[in-house]
């Protein structure tokens, strides 16, 4: 696994994060199959269970009283090998509830560590989802999702699990309404036979095209530096994500915003 800037490594047996010296962290939270079932293409399908293990508040400690002071958290999931039936294995879908620390929704800042990743996100989880974007990482790329956007995090290649680190407001949650009510996201990821993704659209939402791309260079917009750990930076200069958590002061970031 790539240097991610502390002490941490995931583990499959069991599923979840081995903490080094001086390193904090919850114990994890497993994901079960039946949690997500509601937001796959074919509910009954066989998969790995528990599906992935998350531990969210994890770092140094020597860096837990900045984090505590900006009202950030750093989270870390990995995923089990394997796929869903046709699917691969992936989250179910949410929308970040408005946090009351700061009367909104907030982004997220992933960083792929192992595998290989696709962000699957969508600007609404109404009947319109708007633009539709599968954003492919691999291993040091960083991608954000910005407010009030419904995505999911898949993991592309089955013979693999996925690691990933991901900057947090510490008041989070979780709102699973709209794609419940539509039985998933606008697009559903299936695996072919040679291991790639082909994209199948979700008939409960109005159509809407599905961009396939690559991350973004967040250099300029939300001044996060290419090639260095997010949780480094943060280690550098402790008000780099403070836009996680306080969303407006990045306001026109957001506009139009391009993942």
């Amino acid at each position: 696994m790539m240097d991610v800037g502390f002490a941490i490594r995931p583990t499959e047996e069991p599923m979840g994060f081995a903490y080094g010296p001086g390193v904090f962290g919850p114990e994890v939270e497993n994901r079960r199959l039946d949690a997500i079932r509601r937001s796959l293409r074919d509910p009954d399908c066989a998969g790995p269970d528990p599906v992935y293990a998350i531990a969210m508040d994890v770092g140094r400690e020597e860096d837990r009283p900045a984090m505590l002071a900006r009202n950030l958290l750093f989270g870390v999931v990995t995923y089990a090998r394997g796929r869903l039936g046709e699917e691969p294995v992936r989250s179910q879908g949410h929308v970040h509830a408005v946090s009351p620390s700061c009367g909104a929704s907030t982004p997220e800042v992933y960083e792929i560590w192992s595998g290989r990743a696709v962000i699957l996100m969508q600007e609404k989880d109404g009947d319109d989802p708007g633009r539709c974007f599968a954003v492919e990482a691999g291993p040091g790329q960083v991608v954000v999702v910005p407010p009030g956007w419904a995505h999911a995090t898949i993991s592309a290649d089955p013979a693999q699990p996925l690691t990933f680190g991901a900057w947090c407001v510490r008041d989070f949650g979780f709102d699973y309404r709209g794609v419940r009510a539509h039985g998933g996201l606008a697009w559903f990821p299936l695996l072919e036979a040679d291991g790639s993704l082909r994209w199948l659209h979700n008939d409960a939402y109005a159509p809407a095209p599905l961009t396939r791309k690559g991350p973004e260079s967040y250099a300029s917009t939300l001044d996060i530096a290419p090639g260095v750990p997010i949780y480094t930076q943060f280690v550098r200069d402790p008000d780099r994500f403070l836009f996680v958590a306080r969303p407006q002061l990045r306001a026109a970031a957001w506009e139009r915003f391009l993942p």
